[in-house]
Parts: structure tokens; sequence; C-alpha cells
């Protein structure tokens, strides 16, 4: 019970800063272009900042060879979903246009904007390092082969004419996975950080919670919360979201990793468990529109799969502990 009065004292906090950005918005006080300013502050600048500091306070040259070793169950959650949700697609008939973003869904998750702040306010700092391997099999999975799903699901193509996918390279080296590198990096030369440098990057650091929920609360202002509806192919991929996808991470961390030998530290399965039934990509509305695909359901998913994780965290803690 305490993890789930703990878990719902976070949301609330979450809640709030999201309402004010959504508040915010819908006043008026925030202009067009402040969203798309405030995520390249985020992502370029204050989490790069977050995860450098994150790494030098909390990891240690013995334990990166286990953290590195934890990439295996991520990737292995990540793959059972894609081949879940491929197998979904074929039983319910989801139409061409929506098949990219439903199988997007499920499998991959918005580990930035909420799932970073939701780790750093249930677990603290101290599961950054366990978060950042979570991220970035995610990242590879998205831009390697999500983004490919999406644009070959362009209903304005016939088979003939479907588009040769080439991997966005520099989207599967954003700022912030650079900022993990650079921190390893530094790490291993075992050189001390100067308290300026450190101070530094801890306050802009400090930017990427409360900048991301209220990026969360502008982007909800602008789909309209109004316009937000539940059909099957929606319900099905929230269903994936929240419940398939923590379900086979809790699996893999009961059952495989025991199996092959693999120590998980409880901090780390927890974050795993709880990043795995974070919310859509942000990002799903843009790509289904630049492949002419219903960009209405990718926002309809966004929309609610972010509303909707605001009751589902606290019951994920329940059974987790």
């Amino acid at each position: 019970m305490t993890a789930f009065l703990t878990s719902v004292s976070s949301i609330v906090v979450i809640v709030l800063i999201m309402l004010l950005g959504y508040v915010l918005r819908r006043a008026g006080w925030l202009a067009d272009s402040f969203a798309g300013n405030i995520s390249k502050i985020i992502t370029q600048i204050a989490l790069p900042a977050s995860i450098f500091i994150s790494v030098q306070n909390n990891l240690t040259r013995g334990k990166l060879l286990n953290l590195f070793a934890g990439l295996l169950l991520p990737a292995l959650g990540v793959v059972i979903s894609y081949v879940i949700a491929f197998i979904l697609v074929k039983i319910i008939k989801v139409p061409v246009g929506r098949r990219g973003t439903f199988i997007n869904t499920i499998a991959n998750a918005n580990t930035i904007f909420i799932g970073m702040p939701l780790n750093v306010a249930l677990f603290g700092n101290e599961a950054m390092p366990y978060f950042l391997i979570y991220y970035i099999i995610n990242t590879v999975s998205t831009w390697a082969f999500g983004v490919f799903l999406i644009k070959n699901d362009d209903p304005t193509l016939i088979n003939k004419e479907k588009q040769e996918h080439k991997i966005e390279w520099k989207k599967l080296l954003p700022m912030p996975l650079v900022g993990f590198i650079v921190a390893v990096l530094w790490l291993l030369t075992g050189l001390k950080l100067p308290t300026f440098a450190s101070q530094t990057f801890t306050y802009v650091g400090n930017l990427v919670t409360p900048m991301s929920l209220i990026y969360i609360g502008i982007v909800l202002a602008n789909s309209g919360i109004k316009n937000v509806k539940f059909d099957k192919d929606t319900i099905v991929a929230l269903l994936g979201r929240f419940i398939l996808a923590p379900l086979v991470m809790i699996l893999l961390i009961r059952l495989v990793a025991p199996a092959i030998g693999f120590s998980m530290a409880p901090l780390m399965s927890k974050t795993f468990i709880v990043q795995s039934a974070t919310p859509a990509l942000a990002v799903l509305p843009v790509l289904a529109n630049e492949a002419h695909g219903d960009v209405d359901y990718a926002t309809n998913v966004v929309v609610l799969s972010t509303i909707l994780f605001i009751v589902v965290v606290p019951i994920l803690m329940l059974i987790i502990g």
C-alpha cells in the first residue's frame, strides 16, 4: 500500500504540472511556437546535461559492465511486443494508414517527455542509469524500425511503390544519447568534474522534469481533449501499451533473467516495468502525417494514452510493490 500511495502522490505532482502547461496554453500565455522551442531545449540541452551529471553521481566504472548487460531484457521486450502487435493487426484487421501507428503504440514508449520525469518522481535520480538502458533500446527501436513501419503504411502507395527504408542515423544518435556516451567516456577517465561544471549541469538538468510536463500539457491543449474517442483500434492499441507490454517485461524479469543467471537490482526491474507502460510516442501524429496516414487516429492514441497513464501507473506500482 505504501508503494501505491507514493506513486499516487508522485502522479498528482506530475498531473498538476501538466495541468499548468494545459491552462497556460488555453489561456493564450504560450505562443504557438513555444512547444517546439521547449522541446528543443529539453532534448538538445537540459536532458543531455541531466544524463551526464546523473551518470557521474550514480555510476562507477565497476558498475558499467552490469549496466550494459541490462540491455538484453528491454530489447527482448520490444521484439516480443512487435510480434504481438503484428499478430493483433491481422486479428482485428487494422486498416492501412493506421497499422504503423498501432504497432508503434504497443512496442515503443514516450520515454523522454513522460518516462523520464515519471521515473525521477517515483525512484529518484539513483534510477537514472537504468532509465538510460531502456531509453537506448527505445530510441533504436523507434528510429531504426518504428519509423519504417509508419512510412511503409502510406495508403497512397501501392505495394510496388513502397518506400525504401533508410535508417535515420542522426535520430539514432540524438543529443541525450550523445550526452550518455560522453558521460561514460568521462567516467572511464576517472577525472573528477570541477565544482562549477557539476553545479551548472545539475541546475540545467533540473529543468527537464517541469519543462517536459509543461510540454505534455501544451500538447494536450493543442490536441483538444474533447475530440478524443474510443474505437476498436484505439482500445486494442491502449491495451497493448498498458497491459501487454508491461506484462511481457514482468515475465522477462521474473522468468528469463533468473534462467540466464542475470542478477537485477530491484530498482532496475521496477524502472524497466514502469518504462514499458509509459504512453505512446508524442511524435506519432507527425510521423503519420508525413506518411499520409490517419493523423486523427495517431493523435487520439497519444492523447488517450497520456491521460490514462495517470490511472495505470499507481495500479502498476501496486502490482510490482
